[in-house]
């Protein structure tokens, strides 16, 4: 049996990947990238010459088959996503069940993603924690505000730059204006930015701007605090 490593990338600054990321993506038989144009860049930059592949939401199901068949014939495949690790809102968990399903060794090295420094930075507690990802676009997103909205644990949500008011409209709707709410932008990059506030100080703020970039992170309090 061969073995599939989840490789974390850096989600901005280049120092952030590991010596052993490195160091494995040069083991492995191949890669699979969620875009290879963009792997293709990273793994110039660091010296790794191998075989990519595309792997990502869009044709995962349909090669999820052939890879198991790779990994059952001995081979070592490395799953990276553009930035971050895998299977964190990136492709990665349909692949890793296959592999337990099909007995075949997974191992995830530990490294970079936005939610840990977010939420550090927010100041709120981070002992307990509630990651959520993105919200359902439409079907099922109020019932999920809802939910989160009673939630006592801080809560951690993924954002594009273009529908981030209107995601914190949402939140002041069912989390009331006063629920204190941290945004963080660019995070390890040059313009790396946290703004701290309500939600309805945050929709302030970002109704301002002529024009929002990079991926955003929102950290909101929980209902309760404690300690």
């Amino acid at each position: 049996m061969g073995k599939l490593y989840i490789v974390p990338t850096p989600i901005g600054n280049l120092g952030d990947m590991t010596y052993r990321a490195v160091e494995i993506l040069k083991q492995v038989d191949f890669v699979l990238a969620e875009d290879t144009r963009t792997s293709g860049n990273l793994l110039r930059h660091f010296g790794v010459s191998k075989p990519v592949f595309a792997h990502h939401k869009f044709n995962e199901h349909k090669s999820i088959r052939s890879i198991i068949d790779k990994l059952a014939a001995g081979q070592t495949i490395a799953l990276i996503s553009d930035a971050g690790t895998p299977s964190i809102s990136d492709p990665g968990f349909l692949i890793v069940r296959e592999c337990i399903t099909n007995d075949i060794a997974v191992e995830c090295l530990p490294g970079a993603t936005a939610l840990i420094p977010a939420l550090v930075n927010s100041g709120f507690p981070s002992d307990r924690f509630c990651f959520e990802g993105f919200l359902p676009p439409k079907k099922g997103r109020q019932t999920r505000l809802k939910e989160l909205a009673v939630e006592h644990r801080t809560v951690i949500l993924y954002e594009s730059p273009h529908k981030l008011l209107k995601t914190l409209q949402d939140i002041q709707t069912y989390f009331g204006e006063d629920r204190r709410v941290s945004v963080s932008r660019e995070l390890s990059k040059l313009h790396e930015e946290t703004i701290r506030k309500t939600i309805r100080e945050q929709i302030e703020e970002w109704t301002k701007r002529t024009s929002i970039k990079g991926e955003i992170v929102i950290v909101i309090e929980g209902k309760n605090k404690y300690i």
